[in-house]
Formats: structure tokens, C-alpha cells, sequence
């Protein structure tokens, strides 16, 4: 392992995005902590809201208190709100460079590479499959050089309120603004502005998503209002 890397410069330049070196001791040693706290999550059966709370909180190294158990797994719902809903299995390389807001889906096999931050706003749906890597390589061969040459990163940001629907792969340095729809299958290169749908490979902006002024809310809310038909909308698939 490359035992010589002064390890505080080469967080510094990895947190930034810049050339890094991964496999120091002291990052190798991070992600076989949260190699284990993942395993443990995946392989650990059934487990109530909760659970999944306390596992997430080990995994990103959450150092906050859940808050008092409520009376009912519903309400267990509303009051763990700030913790994901997680779908097993699911695979994080750092875990604490991802930031996530309250009321957020992750469905089945969501790989998230945190290499540099990546950040999921509230109330946005991970589909299955889904890829969000804030980490890549030099395309230098000789630069690159295994696992004994640098590597380097860029921040993904998710918005609010997104729907990053099935197998879609966010790339490192994209932000995805908030409202937004990505399609199935998608490989997202570039930022998309808030409230439009892109699809493709590489993705590009289909439309604009006209919102409609109201949000019908569950146990978080006490808006309770009745569910109106809307059109299909068109360029997401794969929940």
C-alpha cells in the first residue's frame, strides 16, 4: 500500500475532487468499515424502520441519536422520516460523504461510490439498479497505473422531489436539480436544470415538468386530500 502518502493532503485533494491515491492505508481501512456496516445490513433479514435507521446511521458514521421509538410502525415511519428507506441490497464505498435529506426511497442494488460527496434531496426515489459514482480515473494509462496511481472525483447532487427511475447512472460531477425525472437506463453526463425530464445515453433533456401546485401528503403531513387522476407521465420506468 503507498504508506508514504502523507494521508491528511491526500483527503484534502480526494474531498476536493483532485488527483488522490486510494488505496493508502488509511482509506482502505474506510472502506472496509463501511464494507462491514453495509454486509451487515444486507444480510441481517427482516428488520423493522428502525433497524434500518440504526444500520444507516453506522454506515455514514451518523454520530446523532435516534430519536424516542413511537407507539406503532406507522408512526415509527413519520418520526425516522430524516433516515432512508432502504431496499436490500445496497452498496456505498465511503459511506460518510453521502448526505441524505428526509423522506427519501433507495429501492434494490443501489451502487453509491463517495468518492467526493454525494448529496440526495428530500422526498426523491432511488429506482433499482441505480449508479451514482462520484468517483473516476485518469484516462492516462501511464497516469492511472492500478492501484498504485491516483484517482480523483466530482460532487453528485440530487435535488428534491427527483425520481432517479431503474439502472440509470448519475456520473461524477453532476447536479440533478430538484423535480426532476431521469429515465430508465439513462447514463446522466451533464446537470439537468430543476423540474425537467432526460433519458437516454447519454441523457438529454426530453421536457419540461409543469407542476401542479399541490402535494398530497402521508404520515408526515396532515394534508390528507383526495388523489386526482393526472396524465402519464412519460420518460421514467424502472420504480
Amino acid at each position: 500500500m503507498l504508506s508514504h502518502i502523507d494521508e491528511r493532503e491526500n483527503l484534502a485533494h480526494m474531498g476536493r475532487g483532485e488527483l488522490y491515491y486510494a488505496f493508502t492505508p488509511e482509506l482502505v481501512a474506510a472502506r472496509k468499515r463501511c464494507a462491514r456496516a453495509v454486509n451487515r445490513l444486507n444480510n441481517s433479514g427482516e428488520l423493522s424502520r428502525r433497524e434500518i435507521a440504526e444500520f444507516w446511521k453506522e454506515i455514514t458514521n451518523d454520530p446523532r441519536d435516534l430519536p424516542p421509538p413511537a407507539a406503532t410502525e406507522d408512526e415509527e415511519d413519520a418520526v425516522l422520516h430524516e433516515y432512508p428507506w432502504i431496499e436490500r441490497p445496497i452498496n456505498i464505498d465511503y459511506g460518510t460523504n453521502v448526505k441524505v435529506g428526509s423522506n427519501v426511497f433507495i429501492n434494490f442494488n443501489c451502487t453509491i461510490l463517495d468518492t467526493c460527496t454525494v448529496s440526495i434531496g428530500s422526498r426523491t426515489l432511488i429506482g433499482p439498479n441505480v449508479s451514482l459514482f462520484s468517483g473516476t480515473h485518469p484516462v492516462d494509462p501511464d497516469l492511472r497505473n492500478g492501484t498504485y496511481g491516483p484517482e480523483m472525483g466530482g460532487r453528485v447532487t440530487i435535488g428534491q422531489d427527483c425520481w432517479i427511475a431503474g439502472n440509470a447512472i448519475i456520473l461524477p460531477g453532476v447536479t440533478v436539480g430538484d423535480g426532476c425525472t431521469i429515465g430508465a437506463g439513462s447514463v446522466v453526463t451533464k446537470d439537468v436544470p430543476p423540474y425537467h425530464v432526460a433519458a437516454g445515453n447519454p441523457a438529454r433533456i426530453l421536457r419540461k415538468i409543469e407542476r401542479s401546485g399541490s402535494r398530497i401528503n402521508g404520515t408526515n403531513g396532515s394534508d390528507q386530500g383526495s388523489i386526482k387522476t393526472t396524465p402519464r407521465v412519460s420518460g421514467g420506468g424502472g420504480k
